[in-house]
């Protein structure tokens, strides 16, 4: 078994974009800008938020942080979209979600420049994606398919069984696992909530993405020898022994199946820290004008 850790994947490209911001600096180009809109005070985004402004200074990008109370309007938080996708320094920006219930998150994400979604979640991107186009990748799936290709997992006829549909997670990543590429060609079978007998979708995987919310919901006995499993979940279960009364799991319990596993992602410390570094990777192809050339 060996163990896929993000944390150590995420520094290493995290230098890799430092050396080519400061290649960029050195010839006198434009520094990768990242903005981010942080709506209310959810513990959880403000964590993400912080870790997101870390990473730019870490990798020597300008980064911007627009702060707004959890009452602001639906008006206002489009005036702010509206001008940040006018803000020609700006390279990408991302609306921390989830936002307040009487803002419809549907209607921010549409309004953002597509050519600065660096989330990759509105429909141009993830249309361009399904097609196989050049676009930015959601950020989580992204960081899945860097672990997969800088490990040379093989995907090539492979099945994949994805647990959870969301748009975020779920969906795009067995759309990008099911690509005539690399990572990609897998047979690939997307579960949910509705789907029969997960057990035996899963037992028929040679690699499992997890991302359905539920804490240790894939035991040891749903999965097959050999198989290579990749735990997206973050789920809070009380621990009294803990300074701050819970501790962090996956979907996935680790210690029943990390003993069958090829190859497995610790939680915390697995795809998480893929998720902001990808961010990083997105914004910087966009200060690039890699996918949408002016």
């Amino acid at each position: 078994m060996k163990l896929l850790d993000g944390k150590a994947l995420s520094i290493q490209i995290k230098e890799e974009i430092k050396a080519e911001v400061e290649a960029i600096k050195a010839s006198g180009g434009k520094v990768p800008h990242l903005a981010a809109v942080l709506v209310g005070e959810d513990p959880a985004s403000q964590s993400y938020v912080r870790s997101k402004v870390r990473s730019c200074e870490t990798c020597g990008f300008e980064s911007t942080l627009i702060r707004r109370p959890s009452d602001i309007s639906e008006s206002e938080l489009l005036e702010i979209v509206h001008g940040l996708n006018r803000d020609h320094a700006i390279d990408g920006f991302i609306v921390q979600l989830p936002l307040p219930g009487h803002i419809d998150e549907s209607k921010i994400n549409l309004a953002i420049d597509h050519r600065k979604d660096v989330d990759g979640f509105h429909p141009v991107n993830v249309g361009r994606m399904a097609q196989g186009l050049d676009s930015y990748l959601p950020a989580t799936p992204f960081g899945i398919l860097q672990m997969i290709k800088r490990n040379e997992i093989e995907t090539s006829g492979k099945r994949c069984v994805v647990l959870g549909r969301s748009n975020i997670v779920g969906t795009p990543i067995s759309i990008l696992l099911s690509r005539k590429a690399y990572p990609g060609n897998c047979t690939v079978t997307l579960t949910h909530s509705r789907t029969a007998d997960i057990k035996a979708e899963l037992l028929r995987a040679d690699i499992i993405i997890a991302a359905i919310g539920i804490p240790h919901f894939v035991k040891g006995s749903m999965v097959k020898e050999g198989a290579v499993v990749i735990d997206v979940g973050i789920n809070r279960v009380d621990d009294s022994s803990r300074p701050r009364g819970y501790r962090l799991v996956g979907d996935v319990d680790f210690d029943e199946v990390a003993p069958k596993c090829s190859y497995i992602t610790p939680v915390p410390g697995g795809v998480g820290p893929m998720t902001v570094t990808s961010l990083l990777m997105n914004t910087l192809r966009a200060a690039r004008n890699e996918v949408y050339p002016d």
